[in-house]
């Protein structure tokens, strides 16, 4: 790939790395201010509260893993295999590097992974 278009793509997971982590701090400082102490003497609104915090959770892992992704991607980029398909060895499209940047796979190795997933019923 193009020297120019891997600088388009680290900034591109630049922008999405700064943009994970800024929303970590504000999720953290936002959890740790305080709200978990407050007082609800309704169940109804204690579980409420629960529910809400256990999918701020859930995403705010699922943000994790994507900042790790993110992170390999641009180790990628420095060793020189950013944009080659992890499985086959061919250049990913750039089309399918704009969609998902963090990619490891073509989308040829990816459809039949899908379809071997959804043959053995792990989808």
């Amino acid at each position: 790939m193009e020297k120019d278009r891997l600088e388009h793509f680290r900034e591109i997971l630049n922008g999405k790395l700064a943009e994970l982590l800024s929303g970590a701090e504000r999720a953290v400082s936002g959890m740790s201010n305080g709200t978990n102490e407050e007082n609800y003497p309704d169940p109804t609104d204690r579980a409420s509260h629960e529910t809400d915090t256990s999918f701020l959770l859930r995403v705010k892992d699922r943000e994790r893993k994507l900042i790790s992704k993110v992170k390999e991607a641009l180790e990628r980029i420095d060793d020189g295999t950013y944009g080659i398909c992890g499985l086959c060895g061919e250049p990913i499209s750039e089309k399918r590097l704009e969609a998902r940047p963090v990619t490891t796979s073509c989308i040829d190795c990816k459809k039949e992974e899908e379809e071997q997933e959804k043959a053995r019923g792990t989808v």
